[in-house]
Parts: C-alpha cells; sequence; structure tokens
C-alpha cells in the first residue's frame, strides 16, 4: 500500500470564466492526482507583479496524493495544459495557474520543482486562503506559522472575499 502524502496547492484564474476555470481544475486535479480534503474561500486579487492585466481569483487547496511531488508537479502541468494556459509572459494573463506550495513537510530544490514555494510568505494572495485553512500550519524553511508569516507579509494587494469557502468537487 502506498503512503498518502499531503500536497497543498494555490490555483488562480484570470482570464474567461475565472471561477469555473477553478472549479474545473479542481474536478481535474481530484481525477488525476488524488483526493481533495480541503479547499479555501475563493479571492479576488489584483495582478501581481505585471499590473495591466484582468483580476485574478484565487485560492487554496489540499489534497492527499500517493504521487511524488515530481509526479504532481507533471499531472498540475498536464491540467494547466488542458485549460488551455498561455505562460508567454511571466505574471501574465493565465486561464489557470497552479503551484505546489507545500508537500508534507519535505524541502525541495531542484531545476524544475522547488518546495515550499519560495514566494509563498512574500504573496498576500497566497498567504490569506492558505491562512482560512492552514493558519497554525509551520513553514518548513521559515519556521513559521502560515498565520504569522500573513501578518508579516509586506505586500500591500488588496485580498477581497469572492465566494465562501465550500467543497465543490
Amino acid at each position: 500500500m502506498k503512503m498518502k502524502n499531503r500536497a497543498i496547492l494555490s490555483l488562480g484564474s484570470n482570464l474567461g470564466d475565472r471561477l469555473m476555470n477553478l472549479h474545473t481544475a479542481m474536478k481535474l486535479l481530484t481525477a488525476d492526482t488524488g483526493e481533495l480534503t480541503i479547499n479555501s474561500s475563493v479571492y479576488e486579487t489584483e495582478p501581481w507583479g505585471l499590473k495591466e492585466q484582468p483580476d485574478f481569483l484565487n485560492m487554496v487547496v489540499g489534497i492527499e496524493t500517493e504521487l511524488s511531488p515530481q509526479q504532481l508537479l507533471s499531472e498540475i502541468k498536464y491540467i494547466e495544459d488542458e485549460l488551455l494556459r498561455e505562460k508567454s509572459i511571466r505574471w501574465g494573463s493565465r486561464s489557470i495557474d497552479i503551484d505546489i506550495l507545500f508537500f508534507n513537510d519535505l524541502v525541495i530544490n531542484s531545476d524544475i520543482l522547488t518546495i515550499p514555494h519560495p514566494e509563498i510568505a512574500n504573496r498576500r494572495f497566497v498567504l490569506v486562503p492558505l491562512a482560512e485553512i492552514f493558519p497554525d500550519l509551520i513553514h518548513p524553511v521559515l519556521k513559521k506559522p502560515v498565520n504569522s508569516l500573513l501578518v508579516n507579509c509586506s505586500d500591500p494587494s488588496e485580498v477581497k472575499l469572492f465566494e465562501q469557502q465550500k467543497i465543490i468537487v
């Protein structure tokens, strides 16, 4: 019997039907990677990095999976391709963006994958939904709980509640 791993993912969309893109991504994640165990509310946020683009909808989900981090990354790239993600401009518009924030308490630094995601502590649009469902989770590198990272985040971006938490899948 394979061990179940806990992965925490960030989902974002700012093209097309943003909410439908998030819901579809969650369904594909459940079908392709494992069991969705929890999801945050959906938040609307201004773009990070490149400002001249539509606002994003963002959320965080927790999944249980038998996949390795590398296998999970491959499945995520497949899902992004299925939802026609175009990644031509860094921080540009996209129908879906899925990032692995945490995978168990692993720390991975490779050419293709960095876990925990290196920008977690700098992005309010990740920290707000993350703190909603995992406030006491300790960042394995920074050694601080998520709610503390949120309090100390210098990102001035506004994060507005768009849709209250509910399990969609």
